[in-house]
């Protein structure tokens, strides 16, 4: 009798994938996190048309189109996300996060859609106008994204293993793994310039700044906590 109570137990569980893959946001969180992915989107298409060098992560994808024609940037994206994730996953002995992998995969696709379209041409302006708009978009767009609580960067889970096993700051481990991203990129052909010191100089500088004024103006509430607990239950620093 009860090996038939047990088993029925067991069969009202549900199943690990399905809640490994549930999603557990709210509306709210979702729509925040969607205008920030497309706001990034746009302020990276800016980035790129304004042709004085991107981020990082662009920097990257773009010299990967070079090297592998006819990979997408979503893909390019994704498939660094998706690297990032099973190093994080097999170092923590944990199931890899899906949230990441989604954003960069997202939001690299959009970045297609907008350079298809040429949306940032449209801009009445180019150059250097266009890189400033670059990077207040994609600084106000982070504070969205971290305020959603669902848009942890994948890179920045591997540098917060990094600051448990071995005790530097944050932001070393970050600036290490961004160098090598960017060193990578730049061999294979990525535009760096005075665009990828101003995403890095500023873009991450502006972020808190914004996330206290939407807070204050807006009244939005900050889930990015929630984002942390995530990848660390002890609190570990949100991603920009």
């Amino acid at each position: 009798m009860s090996n038939g109570t047990s088993n029925k137990a067991d069969g009202d569980k549900p199943n690990w994938v399905i809640e490994w893959l549930k999603p557990s946001f709210t509306r709210n969180q979702y729509l925040v996190y969607l205008v920030g992915c497309v706001l990034f989107s746009f302020g990276a298409c800016c980035f790129i048309e304004a042709k004085l060098g991107t981020d990082p992560l662009d920097v990257f994808s773009l010299g990967l189109q070079k090297v592998v024609p006819g990979v997408t940037i979503g893909a390019a994206q994704g498939g660094f996300a998706a690297l990032m994730l099973l190093i994080w996953a097999v170092w923590n002995k944990k199931l890899p996060i899906v949230s990441p992998f989604v954003t960069f995969f997202f939001c690299g696709s959009l970045i297609d859609f907008g350079r298809h379209y040429e949306l940032a041409a449209k801009m009445p302006y180019s150059g250097y106008p266009l890189m400033f708009t670059g990077v207040l978009l994609c600084a106000y767009a982070s504070s969205y994204i971290i305020m959603s609580g669902i848009g942890i960067r994948a890179m920045d889970l591997v540098a917060i293993t990094m600051v448990q096993r071995w005790k530097a700051p944050f932001w070393v481990w970050k600036t290490v793994l961004e160098s090598c991203l960017l060193l990578a990129g730049y061999l294979m052909g990525g535009p760096v310039g005075v665009g990828t010191l101003c995403f890095l100089g500023f873009v991450d500088l502006l972020i808190q700044p914004m996330m206290i004024a939407n807070q204050r103006l807006f009244g939005m509430r900050n889930m990015g906590l929630r984002g942390k607990s995530e990848a660390d239950p002890s609190a570990a620093p949100a991603a920009s």
